[in-house]
């Protein structure tokens, strides 16, 4: 009897699971149609980039693991780029002159935006930094991350592998 109840827990608990993050798909919204200004002063606007899946990276040159993050996303970005990844990392610095510093210690190749006034901040509804939101090619948020471990970057890949292989 024993082994029967404790079967049935865990169907139960497979059951569940699965109930639980079946939801998941609901909580799928729209990124905010908004307009960044990249480093090179062109602007983009992120419904510009529907077809591609897309990685925002928010991050500030305060902001300590910002400092692991960002070369490591860098990294992700030269080996997915010719995969179909737009990485876009977005600075929330209010004064540029810090986010220019910190890039110089941090060569890269993925396109940097600038949010001073915090407005993209604000439409993404950043709680964390850094925070990351990769969206996939029909323009949803898919995931959403904050902060940064040693095992986020694995996670970021992952999403976007599984991102990319959507809708070919």
């Amino acid at each position: 009897m024993t082994r029967h109840l404790a079967g049935a827990l865990i169907l139960a608990s497979l059951l569940g699971a699965s109930l639980v993050a079946a939801p998941k798909d609901s909580l799928i919204t729209d990124a905010p149609d908004i307009t960044l200004t990249a480093i090179s002063g062109k602007t983009m606007r992120i419904a510009d980039l529907k077809g591609q899946v897309v990685l925002l990276d928010f991050w500030a040159s305060w902001c300590i693991p910002c400092r692991k993050s960002f070369p490591e996303v860098d990294a992700l970005h030269r080996e997915l780029q010719p995969k179909g990844l737009a990485v876009i990392a977005v600075n929330v610095d209010e004064q540029q002159k810090n986010a220019y510093t910190f890039l110089e210690k941090y060569p890269h190749t993925m396109t940097i935006a600038f949010d001073p006034k915090g407005a993209v901040a604000a439409a993404f509804k950043l709680e964390a930094m850094p925070s990351t939101m990769i969206v996939d090619r029909s323009g949803h948020i898919r995931f959403t991350h904050q902060g940064y471990t040693e095992k986020t970057i694995g996670q970021f890949r992952s999403e976007v592998l599984q991102l990319l292989a959507e809708n070919q």
